[in-house]
């Protein structure tokens, strides 16, 4: 008989690729170093966790609250940002090579919109990264480096 995975830093990693988690709260949970499998997250809450050091390439967030979140050193290596807040969220010296950072048709804008608004990027890895519609972006040329 297998044991089932006990912490949330562990259920998530033994989620199967492309899994969904949707609507679940991570508000304030210690998800540092982290390692998933390309999982699809859909109206989850990140708000102040503490995801440093994660490994979250390939996953995909629509419409998730990253706001105040410590991503600082995590890898996003080809990550999709749809629609997500990540005001205040910490991103320094995290690998973000390759993310899409866009916005969600919710028919009523800004709805739907990401929002980077006071999101620290200070050693970030921006290489490849695509920016469209993002509130805040504190890059030029539309998130390209």
């Amino acid at each position: 008989m297998t044991a089932s995975p006990t912490t949330t830093r562990q259920r998530l990693a033994a989620l199967r690729r492309h899994a969904t988690v949707e609507r679940e709260d991570f508000t304030g949970r210690n998800l540092a170093s982290v390692r998933t499998s390309q999982l699809w997250f859909t109206r989850c809450s990140f708000t102040g966790a503490d995801l440093r050091h994660a490994t979250l390439d390939g996953c995909s967030f629509k419409l998730c609250d990253l706001s105040g979140a410590d991503l600082r050193g995590a890898s996003l290596r080809g990550a999709r940002l749809a629609g997500c807040d990540l005001r205040g969220a910490d991103l320094r010296d995290t690998d973000l090579t390759g993310t899409v950072w866009g916005s969600v048709n919710t028919g009523t804008p800004p709805l739907g919109l990401t929002d980077v608004t006071g999101a620290r990027f200070d050693g970030a890895i921006l290489r490849g990264v695509e920016a469209d519609s993002v509130i805040g972006w504190p890059f030029l040329d539309n998130g390209h480096e």
